[in-house]
């Protein structure tokens, strides 16, 4: 049973389906730390991590406040014990997942792992920045980066994009997605990262909300009203 989610899935969001409006820059990096988090708790499970399997923006979700949460897990399942990045094993398994966001070794030897999910959660951030589709997005990326064009395949509806930190994300997002398994990062180096990402959101968020109040205050760095003490607010005001 899952509970309510209001405002459906990330890929509902991105495609903005039932015009509903765009999702801003900022939210987009939030939303790939929280991502992060919840594969890293899956991964972190002993003996064996779990692997989600299935990862795509259909299945992660947003409530009300846009606070993402991973769904469809029935495909889950505890990766096999002991195995290593510098060993090819095969195993005669059907994959399962979504076409577009299986791992490629998966696909090729049955056998998944974390990062089968790191693949994916690399696809993920590339629609993060783009609103596109998966299919040719890793190539896609790697020309814009190489040529210095990266703002020219951002999602336009995001708003303004800081270049920088979006290049960064970008990045990321390749080496997540590289062909082979050993070549991956480990999530809990990729979540420092994107913390770091996330943190400069919201020092953002907190800059427009500042400037926003110090305007219609008519004060140039007046201090926003949710950083004051209430008690001294109300007692500012007995005085008036």
């Amino acid at each position: 049973m899952y509970e309510y989610l209001a405002n459906g899935s990330l890929e509902d969001r991105l495609f903005l389906k039932g015009g509903t409006p765009p999702l801003a820059w900022h939210t987009r990096f939030r939303i790939a730390a929280e991502v992060a988090t919840a594969l890293l708790f899956l991964h972190s499970a002993k003996p064996n991590p779990y692997v989600h399997r299935d990862l795509k923006p259909a299945n992660i979700l947003l409530d009300r406040n846009m606070i993402s949460k991973l769904g469809d897990v029935g495909l889950a399942r505890l990766a096999p014990g002991n195995i290593s990045d510098s060993i090819t094993e095969y195993r005669d398994t059907t994959p399962v997942g979504t076409y577009a966001y299986i791992d490629p070794e998966y696909q090729r030897t049955g056998v998944f792992t974390p990062k089968s999910d790191v693949y994916a959660f690399g696809l993920v951030i590339l629609q993060l920045l783009t609103g596109k589709s998966p299919t040719g997005l890793i190539k896609s990326i790697e020309n814009a980066v190489e040529q210095n064009k990266l703002s020219e395949v951002l999602d336009p509806t995001a708003g303004n994009w800081p270049i920088h930190e979006a290049t960064e994300m970008a990045l990321l997002a390749m080496e997540c997605s590289e062909l082979k398994r050993k070549s991956r990062p480990e999530l809990n180096t990729v979540l420092p990262k994107l913390d770091k990402l996330r943190t400069f959101a919201d020092d953002y968020l907190v800059q427009v909300a500042w400037n926003k109040e110090s305007v219609s205050d008519g004060q140039r760095g007046v201090i926003p009203s949710f950083f004051q003490c209430p008690i001294s607010k109300v007692c500012r005001n007995q005085h008036l």
